[in-house]
């Protein structure tokens, strides 16, 4: 059974393996953005999500699949900790 409502907090870099590599990683933190069940915080390095884990993995699978489609080359990385809050 999969723990689809379990809060989570997701950190990703997008690396487009593409001298123009700027406009791409906008492009897919807008989209990440306009999903209203998640939060999205961006620094220099990284972009961090959080929310249930169902939502934001469904987010996160439809806008890499879509970056996947749009760049010929691109790298993610991602971490991915389980009950952020929780101490």
């Amino acid at each position: 059974m999969l723990a689809t409502h379990i809060p989570v907090a997701v950190d990703i870099s997008l690396y487009p393996l593409d001298s123009d590599f700027i406009p791409p990683i906008k492009d897919f933190i807008e989209r990440l953005s306009s999903c209203p069940e998640i939060e999205v915080e961006t620094n220099p390095m990284s972009t961090q999500v959080r929310g249930e884990f169902g939502i934001v993995m469904a987010a996160l699978e439809a806008e890499i699949g879509t970056t996947f489609e749009q760049l010929p080359k691109a790298v993610f990385a991602i971490r991915i900790l389980n009950n952020p809050s929780s101490g």
